[in-house]
């Protein structure tokens, strides 16, 4: 419904301008520190985990054979088409929230809301995933040095691990001291990160043996070794196959799987508010961070799967998944297993770092809209939500201390790929309303890059298991719940259009 020109109901929508100009609010201002350089570490930092140590293995053994090389590309070549719509509307709209501030502008209040719901799922169940997989690492470096130490602890039905609520408590304190600082913390993990990964690359190479490379896309797997019903993908029940193990549907499925190995680009866009030249520095970091993992995962998917035959990579009987460790042991490079373990927990550091900072400046931006409580927005003396960064860091510690990680990477991609789908129509959407808006940045090609964009990552989607959909509904249902019970009344635009029509106080709106 339209009244005065402007949106009013669940529908309406804030503009740019009022966008941009809540940042200056005194109270919930965010310091402006970074520069191009921190982007480019931020997305690097994130990226580059959990996906280069374990998924590329398991996928291979499991999904894709040697092709999960190709998995990659594809993977990357939907989030770069992504990274692209992000670029224009980061640089056009330098505030905190990335998918979800760019929604409020296009969509409308509910939608906006509903993209913060679901950027939970990327970011806090993200974080508590990998938590656990820093865990198990170091779990992994305390074994390799003698130390028989272990990070998880059985209390009755519920387990408890240490390491990963340790990381989570170190990481939150990061945050409310600074962006700025967690910029310098990421900078010296990801290069130790990088540095391991280009290492294993080098030696690994010398171990490649071309044979292991044929079949290319293994044959679909028939009988007891397909995985079917609800664990099959989407797109191969639809397309009346049996399984999504190996074979085309297997390529196809393993590239939504690999997609979980970049997440994160996107939360360089969570950073603009703090960023000294958005217009500029954003596209740099966002683009420049996504073309340097891409160059790295497929290298080492080169390596891995050139090492030994895919079939040596499968998951075990006792459930022990193949990492990128696996192919080195079974080669007798033991050294390597050392040096890979201490670059994996280097390297996942970064991860929830960042993946928590973006969650963070998510739920930041909607408090300060009024859709969650508004002292979550409140800034400290160190210019970050301080209250938000506890808030973020007591739930992922509690999830990451007591929850299983179980197959939750699953739903943090379908939760991100669905943010890219809204992000990438968004951009044609304020093309068509908002055409005199500056963009330092445009999106080539509009509307057919977007197009492929929306296609892509809906191939992506489509391609995530059955059981992974029914969940994603049901999260989303019960966000629709928590907007109509609590949101909808605290809206402070939806307190300002009542303000202009009459029906509050002036005081009332926010």
């Amino acid at each position: 419904m339209t009244v005065g020109g402007r949106q009013v109901g669940i529908m309406r929508t804030k503009s740019v301008e009022q966008s941009i100009q809540d940042t200056d609010e005194p109270d919930t201002k965010l310091r402006k520190d970074l520069t191009t350089w921190d982007l480019i570490v931020f997305g690097v930092a994130v990226v580059v985990g959990a996906g280069i140590f374990t998924l590329a293995a398991s996928t291979a053994g499991e999904r894709a054979g040697p092709s999960v090389s190709l998995a990659f590309v594809l993977a990357a070549i939907a989030c770069g088409l992504a990274a692209l719509c992000y670029a224009e509307f980061a640089s056009t709209v330098p505030v905190a929230g990335s998918a979800y501030t760019f929604s409020y502008a296009t969509f409308g209040e509910f939608i906006a809301w509903i993209i913060g719901w679901d950027l939970v799922l990327e970011f806090a169940v993200g974080s508590a995933v990998v938590a656990k997989g820093w865990s198990e690492y170091l779990q992994t470096v305390f074994t390799q040095f003698g130390l028989n130490t272990q990070t998880v602890f059985e209390l009755g039905a519920l387990s408890l691990d240490w390491g990963a609520l340790l990381l989570v408590i170190v990481l939150a304190t990061l945050l409310a001291l600074g962006t700025k600082l967690s910029s310098r913390v990421s900078l010296i993990f990801t290069s130790i990160k990088v540095a391991i990964v280009l290492l294993v690359i080098v030696v690994g190479i010398g171990y490649v043996n071309t044979d292991n490379y044929s079949p290319y896309i293994p044959p679909a797997a028939q009988g007891a070794e397909a995985e079917g019903g609800i664990k099959q993908s989407l797109l191969s029940l639809l397309g009346g196959e049996g399984s999504s193990t190996f074979g085309i549907y297997g390529l196809l499925a393993a590239a939504s799987i690999v997609f979980f190995a970049f997440i994160g680009f996107d939360v360089v866009a969570t950073t603009a508010e703090e960023t000294k030249n958005p217009q500029k520095s954003l596209p740099r970091g966002i683009l420049g961070s996504l073309a340097i993992v891409t160059v790295l995962y497929v290298a080492v998917a080169l390596v891995l799967t050139g090492m030994v035959s895919y079939t040596q990579l499968a998951t075990q009987p006792d459930g022990t998944r193949a990492t990128l460790a696996t192919a080195f042991a079974q080669l007798g490079v033991d050294w390597a297993a050392t040096v890979i373990a201490i670059g994996a927990l280097a390297g996942l550091t970064t991860v929830v770092m960042v993946l928590m900072l973006g969650q963070i400046r998510v739920l930041f931006a909607m408090s300060r809209d009024g859709l969650l409580p508004r002292p979550l927005s409140r800034t400290g003396a160190h210019g970050t939500p301080v209250r938000a960064t506890w808030l973020v860091g007591v739930v992922v510690a509690i999830a990451a201390t007591f929850f299983p990680a179980g197959e939750l990477e699953q739903m943090v991609n379908i939760g991100t790929l669905f943010a890219f789908v809204l992000v990438s129509v968004g951009v044609v959407i304020l093309r068509r309303t908002r055409p005199d808006l500056p963009r330092s940045f445009r999106t080539p090609l509009v509307p057919l890059v977007p197009i492929l964009s929306v296609l892509a990552c809906l191939w992506l989607m489509l391609s995530l298991s059955v059981e992974t959909w029914l969940r994603f509904v049901v999260w989303m249902l019960v966000g629709v719940a928590v907007y109509f019970l609590y949101s909808r009344r605290h809206s402070r635009l939806g307190r300002r259009i009542a303000v202009e029509r009459g029906q509050a106080p002036a005081d009332a709106s926010g």
